[in-house]
């Protein structure tokens, strides 16, 4: 699982390296409300929520870091990505394993906010499935920048499984047509 972890976090690396300053906090309205250094220091406070949850027992991913210098610096966010990669590569089975509480807002009408068991293993899951659905935006966003980016990034992983197999579905098909 941490290795998995730390590929998407060398996605989100491997992006940060490539974009221009320009581009990673230019917001292309009227398609988005967002640009995709927003959508980058969003996903860096999840996984800070669970940095700081293996310490205090608490992953509140409510508290972040709008409008931070992150969301306009590639250079920051590669730091901060590095710090997470860090973070990630000393974990241990204990710490993995760990219960804390996790708090978050569930409604948009009002202020509701609720508490439950989990582990640093299942969040750190979910980290790693919210960054890849952050990173299929910056792939849209890139798009409207008229910008390539890799077809892997902000695929999740059980489509990229679905791909293969669909592919040596399809080639097994066409050789079986051939014969």
């Amino acid at each position: 699982m941490l290795k998995s972890q730390l590929e998407i976090i060398e996605q989100g690396q491997l992006y940060l390296n490539s974009v221009s300053k320009e581009d990673y906090s230019a917001i292309i309205t009227p398609n988005f409300i967002s640009s995709a250094g927003s959508h980058m220091r969003h996903i860096i406070d999840h996984y800070l929520a669970l940095m700081s949850g293996l310490d205090n027992k608490l992953i509140d991913y409510d508290k972040r870091m709008r409008g931070s210098h992150v969301e306009l610096s590639p250079t920051l966010a590669i730091d901060k990505l590095n710090e997470i990669a860090d973070w990630i590569k000393n974990l241990n089975e204990a710490q993995l394993n760990k219960l804390v509480t996790l708090k978050t807002e569930v409604s948009v009408t009002s202020h509701n906010v609720q508490t439950v068991q989990t582990s640093i293993a299942r969040e750190l899951v979910f980290a790693g499935s919210h960054a890849v659905h952050h990173y299929a935006m910056i792939v849209q966003i890139s798009f409207a920048q008229t910008k390539a980016l890799p077809q892997t990034f902000g695929l999740a992983p059980a489509t990229a499984t679905y791909m293969r197999e669909n592919t040596q579905l399809s080639e097994a098909t066409d050789k079986a047509d051939l014969q």
